[in-house]
């Protein structure tokens, strides 16, 4: 039970942003591999991402490959591999979205455009922190999101503060898709 206003939120609306999600973090995943080689968790999280989008049901499965990316993304900062934590924390987005909430709130945008926003610093990351590669990774998920997206992310108000580079790129996405 919720203490407040909801949004509408279809399943089809849902599946559109799990799909962009899995769109946005999967081409972080080789940078993933490249650096944890044989660790599958963050692929199985996109691809249950994907299987969402595709019309698989929204399930248990789906939270634990979720689950298990973020464990991927901290044993990859725990060994000090900053790019692959974030290409696994996009996954962890990825697989995230199929779980946003019709909660009107700032912190739900995460949910949307987290994937891309973690994707894009994994690839900063692996040019030696240069943002023009987030750039381009943040142009490319601009032209993912459809109008079913934009839509859904205007519904909520803007990406609130904090969230470190991450966060910066969250903002800097949701402000230009707004």
């Amino acid at each position: 039970m919720t203490d407040g206003p909801t949004l509408e939120l279809s399943r089809a609306e849902l599946r559109a942003v799990a799909a962009f999600a899995a769109a946005c973090a999967r081409p972080a995943l080789a940078l993933f591999e490249r650096d944890r080689p044989g660790d599958p968790r963050p692929r199985a999280a996109v691809d249950a991402a994907q299987a969402f989008a595709d019309g698989a049901e929204r399930t248990k499965a789906l939270r634990d490959r979720a689950w298990d990316a973020q464990r991927a993304a901290r044993e990859a900062r725990d060994a000090g591999l900053a790019t692959a934590d974030a290409a696994a924390r996009a996954a962890l987005d990825a697989a995230g979205a199929a779980f946003l909430h019709p909660l009107p709130k700032a912190t739900q945008v995460r949910h949307v455009l987290g994937a891309a926003a973690h994707a894009a610093r994994a690839f900063e990351l692996a040019t030696g922190d240069d943002p023009a590669a987030a750039a381009d990774h943040l142009a490319r998920a601009r032209h993912l999101a459809g109008p079913v997206v934009v839509d859904v992310l205007r519904r909520y108000p803007p990406a609130p503060p904090g969230g470190g580079r991450a966060g910066e790129l969250i903002r800097g996405l949701d402000a230009s898709l707004r």
